[in-house]
């Protein structure tokens, strides 16, 4: 792992005192969030989009615990530390943090992030912490291609190919 990929891995307390700094500095502040289990193009092209909302780009990954609870038993097929050094590596990611709870609604409490981006599964009333990011004036915005790439069903046709082979 390069040093520039270590030093994009944070903790909550880090980030609280980066993006103080970063909003010192007149820069705005983007969260996305996600399992990222499998990462695929869909990703990239929502974490690409995401960062061109704003200066500096948060992505808050759910840890291996909640992605079970979310995805169900065998998930996640990537350990959480691998998840984040993955997104780490990626040039349009300034920050990463994994987080345990189901939702991110805790993350977006402390760090009050200028626009919370979420993928084009969603409309912007149907993000789940939506009333989180208005509490403060923060937006949220839809980014992202159409949701025709999926860590579920790449793992699922990957099962069925197997047993196709049997």
């Amino acid at each position: 792992m390069t040093n520039d990929t270590h030093h994009k891995l944070a903790s909550r307390e880090e980030l609280r005192h980066r993006v103080a700094q970063w909003r010192g500095q007149g820069q705005s502040i983007v969260l996305a969030n996600g399992g990222f289990d499998v990462l695929h193009v869909g990703h990239v092209r929502y974490l690409q989009a995401a960062k061109a909302l704003g200066d500096k780009l948060i992505v808050a990954v759910n840890g291996d615990a909640s992605v079970r609870q979310l995805k169900g038993e065998g998930r996640p097929v990537v350990p959480e530390n691998e998840r984040a050094e993955l997104l780490a590596a990626l040039e349009c990611v300034d920050a990463v943090l994994i987080f345990p709870e189901l939702d991110v609604r805790a993350v977006i409490r402390e760090l009050c992030p200028d626009v919370h981006a979420k993928g084009t599964d969603y409309t912007v009333e149907s993000v789940p912490e939506r009333d989180e990011v208005l509490v403060y004036g923060g937006r949220v915005a839809i980014v992202g291609d159409p949701k025709n790439h999926s860590s579920t069903e790449f793992l699922r046709r990957q099962q069925n190919n197997r047993e196709r082979k049997k």
